[in-house]
């Protein structure tokens, strides 16, 4: 179902959960707004909606959210700004949801410590799936588990498989996968993955792309499959 076909009926599967993921969605426009509201309550999330920067906050506090989706066009305080100021809780999830769609709005967004973006016109399915994605991967990540398709990262033994099959990888094609994984699905550009995984050991963006090479070799990932390159940026793993 498209959310732009807003008098369309949503998914009607019931609550799965006695204790229901609250969900505070940050939309101005009203028939959105209403729809997700109406739409992910059938989908057994708890939601509440604030229509502005200044409302969101408002409802950050009352609400207590544990997942925000939020708009980048905003009266008042936008979405950007809120976005830095949510990550004042690391535990809360956000997802953009925006008609913003250039590479470069999506890279702020997620520098801006969003887990997912999405552009609008969106599907509803969609959007209820990137939610239990992100919901699984931060549990996942409190337990020390990351995965992204056929991989699975441990931390706590250290032990990386792709299909069940452990892989061996040097100190920093670990930390370099294990930068991906933390991101799925996210454009990580040469610079950012440099500041992380190197930091001032290296100043060689070529490096980089060296270290890209040898992980998807040792992935099994001959045809990019698993690590695209996105050109003129960086790389994205596939969630």
């Amino acid at each position: 179902m498209r959310a732009q076909r807003l008098s369309g009926q949503a998914s009607t599967n019931q609550p799965r959960e006695n204790d229901p993921l609250r969900i505070l969605v940050v939309e101005d426009e009203p028939q959105i707004s209403n729809f997700l509201r109406v739409g992910l309550g059938y989908e057994g999330f708890s939601v509440a909606v604030a229509e502005d920067g200044q409302g969101a906050l408002t409802e950050l506090k009352r609400f207590k959210p544990q997942l925000v989706i939020l708009d980048l066009m905003l009266p008042g305080i936008n979405g950007m700004e809120l976005a830095e100021r949510f990550r004042a809780d690391p535990d809360l999830m956000i997802i953009m949801l925006t008609a913003r769609d250039e590479v470069a709005d999506r890279i702020a967004g997620l520098k801006a410590g969003a887990d997912d973006y999405l552009v609008k016109p969106f599907d509803f399915e969609e959007l209820v799936a990137r939610i239990h994605a992100v919901a699984r991967r931060r549990l996942a990540a409190e337990a020390g588990i990351l995965s992204a398709g056929p991989i699975t990262l441990d931390e706590e033994r250290r032990l990386v498989t792709v299909d069940g099959s452990a892989v061996e990888l040097t100190v920093k094609e670990y930390d370099l996968l294990r930068l991906f994984l933390s991101h799925p699905g996210r454009v990580l550009s040469r610079r950012l993955i440099l500041d992380q995984v190197w930091g001032h050991e290296l100043y060689d963006e070529n490096n980089v792309e060296v270290y890209v090479r040898y992980l998807r070799r040792k992935l099994g990932d001959p045809e990019h499959q698993l690590i695209e390159t996105v050109r003129g940026v960086g790389y994205r793993l596939r969630g």
